[in-house]
């Protein structure tokens, strides 16, 4: 499976998400048939929700990494297919359940699966999809693969349980906010990494540095979410604006500015995170802009993709892993 003809230039690949989808453009049409072929289940409702939050949209980021990694350390088959759609379908088994626990009504601009199905529905079906993953992880008949999945879907769980622990709580911390989003975001992008590096049969230094790679991009990421749960647009991000704190969840610009501010702002936002209320979104806005936490995050976001920069430095040169750096880039741009 070979890029599309768009990818062959030599320039370096833009951070332009439509511009490094492109040039994967072959394969990304591989993971979305494999992804179709895969779904088809004998029970209606499964094929239903499933078609609905996988076929819907989504940015496909995730699978794009493991799809890069793999490229990008010289794989020339198509084995990082599979790898790239059990990556995607554990991230939306748990984006099913995400939007369960978050009681969640919109996603991607469209309503939740469990907003139409009902929770129960989502659930199960979230389960099914996990189950899809792992049965494909047995039939590519590698058992590091198995092992980095198992580990990060019980990471994954794990961070779920420790934000559910931090929910309206004002008094979370910086550092076990990080462990969440660590565990419950970074994860999975690590595993996408690593995974196109077990694919291309990379030396452990390479296999290592993609895996950081996909850590850091992956905690970026996240913090961008943050900053665009205040400053984007519902009909940009996909979700409402303030959705964050409508669930209790101290984020951390939230978390930053309790610590920056005093007084009557400290009282709002703590207020606010144990309420879940939005009647004060603009005022908790306007304290968390004063107190600098949008920025202060965005800083944060960007040490992480410079992290990531550095890791790739182990990469060898290729246009592939121009198209990683361009992925990081466009994490700390992106308004949506």
């Amino acid at each position: 499976m070979t890029p599309t003809k768009a990818a062959a230039a030599p320039t370096p690949v833009l951070a332009d998400l439509a511009s490094i989808q492109a040039f994967v453009g072959d394969d990304l049409a591989a993971v979305n048939r494999t992804i179709r072929a895969r779904l088809t289940s004998d029970v209606v409702l499964v094929n239903r929700i499933a078609e609905h939050i996988i076929i819907g949209g989504g940015k496909r980021v995730r699978p794009l990494l493991a799809l890069l990694a793999a490229r990008a350390l010289r794989h020339h088959g198509d084995r990082h297919i599979e790898l790239a759609v059990i990556v995607e379908f554990i991230h939306t088994a748990t984006l099913l359940h995400d939007d369960v626990v978050d009681d969640s009504q919109l996603r991607r601009g469209r309503r939740t699966a469990n907003a139409l199905f009902g929770n129960e529905a989502a659930v199960l079906v979230g389960d099914s999809l996990y189950s899809r993953a792992f049965q494909m992880m047995v039939a590519f008949g590698d058992m590091q693969v198995m092992r980095i999945m198992a580990r990060t879907t019980r990471e994954i769980a794990d961070g779920e349980v420790l934000q559910l622990l931090n929910r309206q709580d004002p008094d979370t911390t910086e550092a076990s906010y990080l462990e969440v989003i660590h565990r419950k975001t970074a994860m999975l992008f690590e595993a996408a990494a690593r995974l196109g590096a077990v694919c291309a049969n990379a030396p452990p230094q390479q296999e290592d540095a993609m895996a950081r790679f996909g850590r850091h991009l992956g905690i970026a990421y996240q913090l961008v979410d943050d900053v665009l749960d205040y400053r984007g647009r519902t009909g940009e991000i996909g979700k409402n604006v303030g959705d964050d704190l409508a669930e209790g969840k101290p984020t951390l610009p939230l978390i930053h500015a309790i610590r920056e501010s005093r007084g009557r702002n400290t009282r709002i936002l703590q207020d606010a995170i144990r309420t879940r209320g939005l009647d004060a979104i603009d005022e908790v806005i306007a304290v968390v802009e004063s107190a600098g936490s949008i920025a202060y995050t965005a800083r944060l976001a960007a040490n992480e993709v410079a992290l990531a920069g550095e890791a790739l430095s182990a990469i060898p040169s290729s246009p592939y892993r121009d198209a990683l750096a361009g992925l990081a880039e466009f994490t700390t741009s992106r308004s949506y």
